[in-house]
C-alpha cells in the first residue's frame, strides 16, 4: 500500500513539474514529511532526485517539440549556478528564517497578481524575441542563491521572472525552465549522495511514479490553454509562500519576545 502512495506521490508531483516548470519539490516534500514521516534529511534529497527525473523526463520532449529555449536556458543556468554558489558561501551569514519571510511574502505577492491581474498578451512560440537580459540574469542568480540558502528550486521564481519579465511565452518559459531545474537539482543532490542521505528504496517508487507523470505532462501542456496554467501556476506559488512562511515563522518564533 505505501508503495503505491508513493507512486501515486510521485505522478502527481512529476505531472506538475512537467505542466508547470516547477519540479515538484513543493508537492514531495511536505507529502513525504507529513505524510509518510520521512525525515527532511532523507525528504529533501528524495525530491531532488525527482526533479532531475522529471527534468529528464519532460525536457527532451520539450526540446524535441521546440518549446525549450536552449540559448536562453543556459544563458539563466549559468547565473542561476553562480547564484547556488554564492548562496552556499553566505549561508551562515543570513539568517535564513529571514530570507523564507521575505520569499514568503514575495511568492504570495506573485501569485495574487497571476491571479487578480490580467495576462500579458501572448505571443506565438516562434514569434517571441527573449528581451531584457540583465533583469534574467540578476533574477536567475537571485533564484539560485535562494535555492541554496533555503532548499527550494528556482522554477516558482525563474517562470513568472521569464515570461513577465523577459517577454517569453509561458508555455516556453515552462519548457525552459524543466530543462533547467534538472542541471540544478543534479547539482544538489551530488551533496546529499556524498552524505548517505539518498535513500534508494523510497527514491525508486517515486521516480517510477515521476516519470509516468511527467510522461503525462509533457503531452498535455502543449494542448492545455495557457490561462488555465497561468491559473494553475499561482496556486503552486501560494503552496510555496506558505511553505516558507511556516518555515520563516517556525523559525523566528522561539526568538521572539515573550
Amino acid at each position: 500500500m505505501t508503495l503505491l502512495l508513493l507512486i501515486s506521490a510521485g505522478v502527481l508531483a512529476g505531472l506538475t513539474g512537467a505542466l508547470l516548470g516547477v519540479g515538484g519539490g513543493v508537492i514531495l516534500v511536505p507529502t513525504l514529511v507529513l505524510g509518510f514521516k520521512v525525515p527532511l534529511e532523507d525528504a529533501v534529497p528524495a525530491s531532488l532526485m525527482c526533479v532531475v527525473a522529471s527534468s529528464c523526463g519532460a525536457a527532451a520532449s520539450y526540446v524535441e517539440r521546440r518549446l525549450s529555449d536552449i540559448r536562453l536556458g543556459l544563458t539563466l543556468e549559468l547565473a542561476t549556478v553562480m547564484g547556488a554558489i554564492v548562496g552556499g558561501l553566505v549561508a551562515g551569514l543570513l539568517a535564513p528564517a529571514w530570507v523564507a519571510l521575505v520569499f514568503g511574502l514575495f511568492t504570495l505577492y506573485v501569485s495574487a497578481q497571476m491571479l487578480l491581474s490580467s495576462p500579458p498578451p501572448e505571443q506565438g512560440i516562434e514569434e517571441y524575441v527573449p528581451t531584457n537580459y540583465p533583469l534574467g540574469i540578476s533574477g536567475s542568480f537571485v533564484a539560485g542563491s535562494l535555492s541554496a540558502l533555503l532548499g527550494v528550486g528556482g522554477g516558482p521564481l525563474k517562470v513568472p521572472l521569464m515570461s513577465y519579465g523577459m517577454g517569453v511565452p509561458f508555455k516556453v518559459a515552462s519548457a525552459t525552465s524543466n530543462l533547467m531545474i534538472g542541471v540544478t537539482g543534479a547539482a544538489s543532490v551530488a551533496a546529499y549522495a556524498w552524505r548517505g542521505h539518498v535513500k534508494l528504496d523510497l527514491v525508486a517508487p517515486l521516480v517510477v511514479g515521476v516519470l509516468a507523470g511527467a510522461s503525462v505532462g509533457c503531452r498535455l501542456m502543449p494542448r492545455v490553454p495557457t490561462s488555465v496554467l497561468r491559473r494553475l501556476f499561482a496556486l503552486v506559488l501560494l503552496v510555496v509562500a506558505a511553505q516558507m512562511l511556516w518555515k520563516g515563522g517556525e523559525g523566528l518564533w522561539p526568538s521572539l519576545p515573550t
